[in-house]
């Protein structure tokens, strides 16, 4: 019995943990872990060469012992619980009908994300340093990150942002930001939002900003793909300077944008929020930003960030727009 329990264990130790296999047209087989398949690119994470990109048209067919969700030409997307190998250019879906489908005819392959049974974690870190030597020295360098947990109906986001400055040895710039969301999910898609977010700026003639926002929201989608979401709130602002302190009310709203594209190797994401103050002297404040990131590997990124700040009152509109390039990770 001992010599059968060994043999056992060394089998169920020697056995594959990657349960997913695609076949190519030329006869090799690659097996891994299916990650998506979108623009005609399948990702693959593999054991021996990482994350591989595979065109969709070179595959003769696939295996997959996991749930995933397709997307057909003309067809919602549809749930399959497993993949089986079918004949050269097919597949046979696991969906209680066993119906066997043309590879070409899958525009979309997507693990599905539970929304109240798996705790998720997901973030990234960028960093951009920039350094002029023309007439004066101006160094500059920026940290901008933000992550997210969510667990059961409950979705946390932290994002934040450190900016320093000097010119010839001396401080022309220094802030920094903090902002915390809670989200409570009452459904698939809507939610409800409460937000704390403190700017302090030594710069700036008010030199602390602090808001109190809640309101609905709505997640469009969220998936291996990307997510979409937007917001509106009711805020409460207090500004603190020497001169005096100011407090008021206003209406935001608020869109979280990313989106993997080519086989996840690049993302676009986008964040903006719109302040409409209710008082005289400001017609609204926009706080947006577009950027590309390249993937290097599951966890380098090369970015490149379009920031767009924007201020309306008094008949007159100021703008203040950056562009970043930077090196910053992700999970």
């Amino acid at each position: 019995m001992l010599r059968s329990l060994s043999g056992l264990f060394y089998c169920l130790a020697c056995a594959p943990i990657w349960a997913d296999t695609v076949w190519l047209n030329n006869g090799d087989r690659i097996s891994g872990e299916i990650i998506l398949l979108d623009g005609g690119k399948l990702a693959l994470k593999t054991k021996y060469a990482g994350r591989v990109l595979i065109d969709w048209k070179d595959i003769d067919t696939l295996s997959s012992e996991k749930p995933l969700l397709l997307k057909r030409g003309g067809f919602d997307s549809q749930h399959s619980h497993s993949l089986k190998a079918a004949g050269k250019g097919m597949v046979r879906l696991g969906d209680g009908e066993g119906e066997t489908v043309p590879l070409a005819s899958i525009q979309q392959l997507v693990p599905p994300r539970p929304l109240l049974k798996d705790r998720i974690w997901e973030g990234n870190l960028d960093a951009k340093l920039d350094m002029e030597r023309n007439e004066d020295r101006q160094d500059e360098w920026k940290l901008k990150g933000d992550t997210r947990v969510e667990h059961g109906r409950w979705r946390h986001v932290l994002s934040g942002q450190f900016e320093k400055e000097t010119t010839n040895g001396e401080r022309t710039e220094d802030n920094w930001e903090l902002e915390y969301d809670l989200d409570r999910f009452f459904t698939r898609h809507w939610f409800v939002r409460g937000s704390y977010d403190q700017h302090n700026d030594e710069f700036e003639f008010f030199e602390r900003q602090r808001s109190y926002g809640t309101g609905p929201g709505y997640r469009f989608w969220d998936n291996e793909l990307g997510r979409f979401d937007l917001i509106a709130q009711l805020t409460r602002f207090q500004l603190e300077s020497d001169a005096g302190d100011i407090d008021f009310n206003a209406y935001s709203f608020e869109w979280d944008f990313k989106r993997l594209i080519w086989g996840t190797r690049f993302e676009l994401y986008s964040k903006a929020q719109l302040q409409v103050p209710r008082i005289e002297e400001v017609d609204y404040v926009l706080d947006s930003e577009f950027g590309l990131r390249y993937r290097l590997n599951d966890w380098a990124r090369l970015s490149l960030l379009y920031e767009l700040d924007q201020l309306r009152g008094l008949g007159e509109t100021s703008s203040d727009r950056h562009y970043l390039i930077g090196v910053g990770i992700g999970w």
